[in-house]
């Protein structure tokens, strides 16, 4: 048995040194076909080690219920930043690599980030800090430009480089977050989640405003989504060249629904309410002057003169 033995050691340390005699010399240093494979071993066990250990730690924050979300998502991408710094030194030091000898390295690295990194360096801070402040935070409705105009969407998730924001419309803009840092945005539910919708109306010259008034109130109150406190008010803005115009303001706290089903609710309401009740909406009109001319007098000569058709 004890033969075996060391004839299955003998073998093995005769495997080893063929292993290590393919080799290769680069400078003052000598790197073996075992030094290799070891090294390839160490960097892939760090490497599903860290994930790991993140996919765990990720797990264990979100189980934290004193954390509100925002404090959750920061807590975690701190833990993922601390887990990946710690298996990189812990490789660096499994390897017998010297810091010291990185020394170069670290500089040209740090150039890199200086030049060509600081835009990704700069989006990861902004979102740390976006994080920090909660001014920015997973589940707020913001505002989001489209290239022809303002939208809204919901935050979904705040990376470390970008944000994403998914619209009504199921578009998802990734946003970098040294944008929302630097810029104005509009944040539907930094504060409150109640948003004020504007739904203008035009009645006819002559209509009673007090009767058409009551039934925008009722076709506000009878959308599903609208408040009833704060309850919906009716505003006369002004006197527009072809209809009264009047708007309807009510309130709705989930603007992550969108706010244009609720504009045609009380839109489609408040048409069927004018038609049952007799009150008009116009038609858009102008007035025509004529202003006096020899060649206006002449049109007018010769369409008296035309004989009269049955």
């Amino acid at each position: 048995m004890n033969r075996q033995l060391r004839d299955v050691a003998r073998a093995r340390r005769e495997a080893r040194d063929a292993i290590d005699s393919v080799s290769i010399d680069i400078g003052h240093y000598h790197i073996s076909l075992l030094n290799a494979l070891w090294m390839v071993f160490v960097v892939l066990c760090t490497f599903y080690g860290a994930r790991l250990a993140a996919r765990i730690g990720r797990i264990m924050v979100r189980r934290v219920s004193s954390l509100d979300p925002t404090q959750k998502v920061l807590t975690e991408k701190l833990v993922t930043l601390a887990v990946w710094a710690l298996a990189f030194f812990t490789a660096i030091d499994v390897l017998g690599i010297s810091l010291t000898a990185l020394t170069v390295f670290s500089g040209a690295f740090g150039l890199a980030i200086g030049f060509g990194l600081q835009k990704t360096f700069g989006n990861m801070i902004a979102g740390i800090i976006l994080l920090m402040d909660r001014s920015i935070k997973p589940g707020d409705v913001v505002a989001v430009s489209d290239g022809k105009g303002n939208t809204f969407g919901e935050v979904k998730k705040i990376g470390l480089r970008a944000v994403s924001v998914t619209t009504r419309d199921n578009r998802e803009y990734l946003i970098p977050n040294e944008i929302l840092m630097t810029s104005q945005v509009e944040n539907w539910s930094y504060s409150s989640r109640e948003v004020a919708i504007s739904i203008p109306v035009g009645v006819a010259y002559g209509s009673d405003i007090d009767l058409a008034e009551r039934l925008l109130l009722e076709a506000a109150r009878s959308a599903p989504r609208v408040l009833q406190d704060p309850a919906p008010g009716v505003l006369l803005s002004a006197f527009g060249p072809s209809a009264i115009e009047m708007q309807v303001i009510c309130w709705i706290d989930d603007p992550e629904m969108g706010v244009g089903n609720v504009r045609s609710e009380v839109l489609k309401a408040a048409w069927h309410l004018f038609r049952q009740q007799g009150v008009e909406i116009p038609f858009p009109q102008s007035d025509v002057h004529l202003r006096d001319s020899d060649g206006l007098r002449a049109v007018a000569r010769i369409l008296a003169e035309r004989p009269a058709t049955d």
